[in-house]
């Protein structure tokens, strides 16, 4: 159990792109009021909200809501931020409140300010949008996560009576209040099943049937959109009976993405800590930034690292490492020079390409024309092996272009240090 509870927090976390977090994954990015848009369309019960920004129409909008009482929430992808601050003094990132004024008022001191909480980098994260939700009374809060498990070979629900919490801590302190459930993929969970995870969750009379109808909504909506973790904490008992969700987190996979079009368009890059990356990501281009001075341009994560410990074995400090995967075409190689030679740090580049799949002559072609486009004026030193390397070679010699090439990687990487 508390390797399931790890693997959902691990997950979780991913979403929250601190600055030194330097991996080679790509994951799409939903705001909350995103997330509850997604789980509205499939049926679940959630808080009525709206949305602002600041817009001509926010005060429209915050007229046609008619709550007893609001939540104003400002939207960024990082937890904590109830107990957040803006850049401009205002302290916290989420506020109740029963007077209409007061939510536009709110929403103008969180918009257009950046919000620094734990999760944050130190400089904070801009706030484009503020979510404002009917308050609800709650009566009681229960966790509910639904996710891929390899143990168990596929979806598994997890559910504490313990909600609104640490739930690490939960099954690290009370393993007794969680169920795991494993679920058939290719069914709907059994209605004797979903009584169970009710009654567990400590639901009584009716609401045990709306605490079943809910997490059957949300296991549809986690086979439909291709999910790996949808974690629901709170799900919550009203005063007045409700089962509603009252915070949700999900996330993807990026594999479905043709299958998910409209849900991969929703994807927050806005607060990536480095445009570059987003730009990379929209050529399926993967790049991460370093904080030295050669850049390092090539196939595969695993001839990333390698490149890179080369690179500081021979004196040197890699600024980045940029690599163009297994379907690389000539434009994705001179897109992937252009990000490359858009840091002001990069004083060198270092081309590290083994062609299994990837076709020399191709990475060599797209070098030598945006060597060519660009200008290039920092050193340039390439090894290229593999799938038509005696022509990419040959391409590279005939370019006229004052490209140093390698016999290995430790050639390669002595003449990239050397250069600088």
């Amino acid at each position: 159990m508390s390797l399931l509870i790890k693997a959902a927090a691990t997950t979780r976390q991913l979403i929250h792109k601190a600055p030194a977090l330097q991996q080679q994954v790509r994951h799409l990015n939903l705001l909350e009021f995103q997330s509850k848009d997604l789980l509205q369309k499939y049926g679940v019960a959630i808080q009525q909200f709206k949305v602002l920004d600041n817009s001509s129409t926010d005060t429209q909008v915050v007229n046609s809501f008619d709550c007893p009482e609001y939540v104003v929430k400002a939207q960024i992808l990082a937890g904590g931020r109830g107990k957040g601050i803006f850049d401009n003094g205002f302290k916290g990132g989420v506020h109740i409140t029963s007077n209409k004024n007061d939510v536009l008022a709110l929403s103008k001191k969180m918009i257009g300010n950046r919000l620094i909480t734990k999760q944050t980098p130190k400089t904070g994260i801009l706030v484009n949008k503020v979510m404002v939700a009917r308050s609800v009374n709650i009566t009681r809060e229960t966790y509910v996560c639904i996710l891929l498990d390899r143990e168990h070979n596929g979806p598994v629900l997890i559910a504490s009576p313990a909600g609104g919490m640490d739930i690490e801590a939960v099954a690290e302190e009370t393993p007794e209040k969680l169920l795991t459930v494993p679920l058939d993929i290719d069914k709907p969970i059994p209605e004797d099943k979903l009584i169970q995870v009710a009654k567990f969750l400590e639901f009584k009379g009716d609401a045990i049937k709306r605490c079943a109808d809910e997490i059957q909504k949300l296991y549809t909506l986690f086979k439909s959109v291709d999910a790996v973790q949808i974690e629901i904490n709170p799900l919550a008992e009203t005063d007045t009976g409700e089962v509603i969700s009252v915070d949700a987190k999900l996330n993807f996979d990026d594999n479905a993405q043709f299958r998910q079009k409209e849900i991969f368009a929703m994807d927050v890059t806005e607060e990536e800590s480095d445009p570059r990356e987003v730009e990379a990501s929209k050529y399926n281009l993967n790049y991460v930034a370093m904080d030295g001075n050669i850049g390092c341009l090539v196939n595969g994560a695993g001839l990333a690292m390698a490149t890179m410990d080369i690179i500081k074995l021979n004196g040197g400090e890699p600024a980045n490492f940029l690599d163009v995967g297994g379907g690389v075409n000539e434009q994705q190689v001179a897109k992937a020079f252009e990000i490359l030679t858009s840091d002001p740090k990069v004083k060198g580049i270092l081309v590290n390409v083994f062609g299994g799949i990837v076709n020399c002559a191709t990475i060599a072609n797209g070098i030598v024309a945006a060597s060519k486009k660009l200008k290039l004026n920092v050193p340039l030193v390439v090894r290229l092996e593999g799938t038509n390397v005696n022509q990419a070679r040959e391409i590279l010699k005939n370019s006229g272009l004052p490209i140093q090439t390698a016999s290995d990687l430790d050639d390669a990487a002595h003449k990239a240090v050397a250069s600088l």
